[in-house]
């Protein structure tokens, strides 16, 4: 995309209600209300992950629509793919400037990058606050320390880390869990291909990222149900 950045060198079962009930809960406890968010949005664009990517792409629309009459989400894209490819777009705040940007893109095989997706998102909130990472993928790379290194610098800078497994490899969920944990975010897994799965996710996370609980509060649509019957607990 012509106005991305690479930032390549840059220093079990099913998920059910109750799984994601729990991460809805999570979600409450993680971030304070605003008025505009900063959302980064960085999707693993390694070759099985097409279809999944495809998907993204429908549904980032959702996320910004989500949060219109609260405020404002600016989106930040980031992906990596191939041989050691990762790139950030531009911030974006019109749900068809980043739909034509995802559009562009072709998932490549190569290994997951995700150290360079936690860098990157410490470099960009130094700048300026980030309100959520949400990080989608089935996979991870090789050293889960390297990772908790960096996820607990993250957290340090009060930036939660929503970890989105498609999948159910054990080693994966354990490494994202962690990961989720040491940002005070959150962790969920959701089934290949059930793209209603992830957009209940993403909704919830783009209007907790704009608004926070008053945000999730006005909603009217699943996710807001359960998050509201959460506190009711």
């Amino acid at each position: 995309m012509a106005d991305d950045r690479n930032i390549s060198n840059r220093s079990s079962t099913a998920p059910n209600t109750a799984e994601i009930d729990t991460f809805l809960e999570k979600l409450l406890k993680t971030h304070t209300p605003s008025i505009h968010g900063r959302l980064i949005f960085a999707l693993d664009a390694t070759a099985s992950r097409q279809p999944t990517w495809d998907t993204a792409c429908t549904l980032q629309a959702d996320m910004f629509r989500e949060v219109a009459i609260i405020g404002r989400l600016d989106m930040q894209l980031v992906y990596y793919r191939g041989l050691g490819e990762c790139r950030a777009s531009r911030w974006i705040s019109d749900p068809k400037q980043l739909a034509k940007t995802m559009s562009q893109i072709m998932c490549a095989a190569g290994e997951t990058q995700i150290g360079k997706v936690l860098t990157h998102a410490q470099k960009e909130t130094k700048l300026l606050q980030v309100s959520t990472l949400v990080f989608v993928g089935d996979a991870m790379e090789k050293n889960p320390d390297t990772l908790a290194h960096k996820a607990a610098e993250l957290g340090r800078l009060k930036v939660p880390a929503f970890m989105f497994q498609e999948g159910h490899d054990r080693k994966v969920e354990q490494a994202f869990r962690n990961i989720a944990e040491l940002t005070h975010g959150a962790y969920c897994r959701f089934n290949p291909g059930a793209a209603h799965q992830l957009a209940e996710l993403l909704r919830a996370v783009a209007a907790f990222a704009a608004g926070g609980m008053p945000a999730l509060a006005a909603q009217h649509n699943a996710s807001a149900t359960k998050l509201l019957s959460q506190l009711g607990r």
